[in-house]
C-alpha cells in the first residue's frame, strides 16, 4: 500500500498494473502541441484539471520518452522527478481530499511508440505524417496523463505543424488558420473520453463530406485513392442510421474517418473517429465489415466504456456483433447465419480461453471478438428480438459517456426481462467449453 498522502502509481488494473495512478480523477486535458514533421520534434504544454480523491502530498502522471522542463500546480512551481514511465509531482502544499487543482506540464522530445506485448503503441511516424493508436497503453508516449480507461475527461487539442498537412483530432474542429508556413488547428472534445481513445492524425489529406446524414461525417484521405474511398466509405451514413435503430442515438457530435497513405495491419478506433490504412480502401468493399466494426465502437467502447480491461468483450464482442447486424440490414448474410457459421469455426479452435476474463496476453484474441458476438446472439435468441434491442438501447442510454461492467450488463438484462440469465452468461463468458446456440425464443 502507498504511504499516506502519496498517490498510488497504478490504477490497480491487473492487466496493466503499471498504468494509471491513484489519488485523483481528471476532469479535462488541454494539450498545446507544436510539432515538426521532418524531425519528429514535439514541444508541448499539457494543462490538466483534476480533483483529489484522497489527501495528496505527491501524485504521479504517466509519461515516457519525453523530457519535462517545468511543472506548475495551482499556478505555483512544483518539484518533480521522472522515472522511465512516470512523472512524480510534489506540489508546494499538500492537496486535501476533494480539492480541485490544475497541473501544467511543459515537455518536449522526439516521441516514439511504446513496445508492448500487443505491438507498438502510441505516437508513430508514417512515411509522410503521423498517426496515434494508443489502445491500451500508448497515450503516455505523447502527453502526461492518468492512463486508465475508467478515468474519462474532456479534451482541447491545439496542434501547430507544417501548413501543407491536414490535422485530424478528436471532436469538433473549432478553428484552423495558416500563417508563416505553419498550420494551426484547434479541436474540442467535450464528451468524456478515455486516454487510449485520444488521437492526432497528420497527413497530406484531402477531405470529403459524407453527408447528407444526421451526424456530420467526414473522411480524410490521400487524393490518389479518392475513387476507392468514395466507393468503400460512402455507405457510412446508412450504417449510422442502421446502428441508431439498433443501439440508440449516435453518441458523439460527429464522426471522422482517416485513411492513411500507409498500409495498416488493422483499423484503429478513437473517440468520434476511426483510422484505416490505404489497404482498407480497395474500391470493392473488401473492408466493409471493418468499417461497420469501427463505427460501432462509438457506442460500445467509446461512449459506453469499460473501467477494467478484463471486460474487453463488452467493446469487441458488441462491435463484432454490429458487423453481423449491418450484414443483415444491408441485404447480405443474416446475423443468425453468421452466428452459426462462426460457432462452427470456433468449435475447431482450442477451448482454452475465458472471454469474460481472457488475461492481458489474450485480451485481443479473435475469439474474444467472435465468442463475445455469439454471447449476444445467444441472448437475442433466448429473450427475443424486441427485448434484445430494447436492452441495447437502455444499455447505451444508462451508461452514455461513462463506464460499465459485465456484471452490470447481466443485471440489466435480467431486470428488463425478468428471466434468470446468469446460466447463459456463465456458459458463454466464464466457461472455456463452447456452448451450443440456443433455439430461438419469442420473436
Amino acid at each position: 500500500m502507498p504511504t499516506t498522502g502519496l498517490g498510488a502509481e497504478s490504477a490497480g488494473d491487473p492487466y496493466l498494473p503499471a498504468s494509471g495512478n491513484g489519488g485523483y480523477r481528471t476532469r479535462s486535458y488541454d494539450l498545446d502541441l507544436r510539432y515538426r514533421i521532418a524531425t519528429n520534434r514535439l514541444t508541448a504544454t499539457a494543462t490538466i484539471a483534476a480533483t483529489a480523491t484522497a489527501p495528496l502530498a505527491r501524485f504521479s502522471l504517466d509519461l515516457l520518452g519525453l523530457r519535462v522542463s517545468r511543472v506548475l500546480v495551482g499556478g505555483r512551481r512544483a518539484a518533480f522527478r521522472q522515472t522511465a514511465t512516470k512523472l512524480r509531482v510534489t506540489p508546494e502544499a499538500p492537496l486535501a481530499e476533494g480539492d480541485a487543482f490544475e497541473v501544467v506540464v511543459d515537455y518536449a522530445g522526439a516521441p516514439q511508440p511504446r513496445r508492448t506485448r500487443w505491438g507498438k503503441l502510441g505516437w508513430e511516424e508514417l512515411d509522410d505524417g503521423l498517426l496515434v493508436a494508443s489502445q491500451p497503453s500508448g497515450a503516455p508516449t505523447w502527453f502526461p496523463c492518468n492512463d486508465t480507461p475508467g478515468d474519462k475527461a474532456a479534451y482541447r487539442i491545439r496542434v501547430e505543424t507544417d501548413a501543407a498537412y491536414r490535422v485530424v483530432c478528436n471532436g469538433r474542429l473549432a478553428r484552423h488558420h495558416a500563417a508563416g508556413g505553419r498550420g494551426h488547428w484547434l479541436y474540442e472534445q467535450p464528451e468524456p473520453t478515455s486516454t487510449y481513445l485520444v488521437t492526432v492524425q497528420i497527413g497530406r489529406y484531402a477531405s470529403l463530406d459524407l453527408s447528407p446524414a444526421d451526424v456530420p461525417t467526414t473522411v480524410s484521405f490521400p487524393r490518389r485513392i479518392e475513387r476507392e474511398v468514395r466507393a468503400d466509405f460512402g455507405d457510412v451514413p446508412r450504417m449510422i442510421a442502421v446502428f441508431e435503430r439498433a443501439f440508440g442515438p449516435y453518441p458523439m457530435a460527429s464522426y471522422a474517418i482517416v485513411v492513411t497513405d500507409d498500409e495498416l495491419e488493422i483499423p484503429l478506433e478513437a473517440q468520434g473517429l476511426a483510422v484505416f490504412g490505404s489497404n482498407h480502401a480497395d474500391g470493392r468493399g473488401g473492408s466493409e465489415r471493418l468499417v461497420a466494426h469501427e463505427l460501432a465502437h462509438q457506442w460500445f467502447g467509446n461512449s459506453v466504456g469499460i473501467g477494467a480491461w478484463r471486460d474487453i468483450w463488452l467493446n469487441e464482442g458488441f462491435a463484432c456483433y454490429a458487423e453481423w447486424i449491418w450484414s443483415e440490414a444491408s441485404g447480405s448474410v443474416s446475423a443468425d447465419a453468421l452466428a452459426h457459421q462462426f460457432r462452427v469455426a470456433l468449435s475447431h479452435l482450442p477451448a482454452d480461453l475465458v472471454i469474460g476474463d481472457p488475461g492481458p496476453a489474450r485480451m485481443f484474441d479473435d475469439r474474444v471478438y467472435k465468442r463475445g458476438a455469439l454471447t449476444l446472439h445467444a441472448l437475442r435468441l433466448t429473450i427475443g428480438d424486441t427485448p434484445f434491442f430494447d436492452l441495447l438501447h437502455d444499455w447505451t442510454t444508462r451508461h452514455r459517456h461513462g463506464t460499465a461492467s459485465t456484471a452490470q450488463f447481466v443485471e440489466l438484462a435480467e431486470a428488463r426481462t425478468g428471466m434468470s440469465l446468469h446460466p447463459l452468461f456463465d456458459a458463454w463468458l466464464h466457461a472455456k467449453a463452447l456452448p451450443a446456440l440456443p433455439h430461438a425464443g419469442p420473436r
